[in-house]
């Protein structure tokens, strides 16, 4: 394993989390590009949204725990917007084992989730496995859940402006549904 750039004699990062950054990162721009072909109306978000593996990407090749947080928790946060709010992953899946079965694809928009979801889980455990091997540093974490929470602040800020079409997916996150109604029983 080669000693990167930026860390002290003694401390490596295997390989192979690098080239799944690079891999996770990659799907899921290429999911975000594919999706975007045939609905204008998301066009702007998904540029947005690839801002934020791109940055992942610069950071992790500087061994940054800012760049590894966000890439680790914006793919936890999506993934899970897309297990437990959604149907979007499970139907990417159902429509995976249909074109294995019959060989035909019916829905190939939702294939792409498995593409997005895929590419997600290999940028998590990546990241996760690389910033697990960087020296031990007081704010090594506190670096880490920051590079996190600001990619899903800025994930979030690019729905509401550019994409409020999806701002359902965050009403169940954020109990937005409670909150809503509290107010308007005010009033």
């Amino acid at each position: 394993m080669p000693r990167l750039q930026g860390l002290p004699r003694g401390h490596t990062i295997p390989r192979w989390t690098n080239h799944l950054i690079w891999a996770g990162a990659g799907l899921f721009v290429v999911a975000l590009f594919l999706s975007a072909i045939p609905d204008p109306k998301i066009r702007l978000l998904h540029a947005l949204q690839s801002l934020i593996y791109v940055a992942v990407v610069v950071l992790v090749r500087r061994n940054s725990p800012w760049g590894f947080g966000a890439g680790c928790l914006v793919s936890g946060f999506w993934n899970s917007m897309n297990l437990f709010v959604t149907t979007f992953v499970a139907d990417g899946l159902q429509e995976l084992v249909l074109l294995l079965q019959t060989g035909k694809l019916a829905r190939p928009d939702l294939l792409i989730a498995v593409v997005a979801f895929t590419g997600h889980c290999l940028l998590f455990v990546a990241c996760l496995a690389a910033f697990l091997r960087l020296p031990r540093q007081r704010r090594r974490w506190s670096q880490f859940v920051g590079g996190g929470l600001v990619a899903i602040g800025y994930f979030i800020l690019i729905i509401i402006t550019t994409g409020p079409q999806f701002i359902f997916l965050l009403s169940p996150v954020f109990h937005l549904r409670r909150h809503v109604a509290l107010h308007a029983n005010r009033d």
